[in-house]
């Protein structure tokens, strides 16, 4: 049998990585800015999102 990972759903991917080792979450409400900013350069958005770093 195989297993396809395009039939699960975001959310549920999202779900399991938060359970993992290595995995913090950062959470930004609605409305509320947030910035991610790194060497390749910086997003600025409005909430609501879900911020993983992967630590792996």
């Amino acid at each position: 049998m195989d297993f396809n990972m395009s039939e699960i759903s975001t959310k549920e991917l999202v779900e399991e990585l938060r359970k993992r080792e290595g995995v913090f979450t950062n959470i930004a409400e609605p409305y509320e800015p947030y910035s991610v900013k790194t060497g390749d350069g910086q997003i600025d958005d409005i909430g609501p999102a879900i911020i993983l770093t992967v630590i792996d």
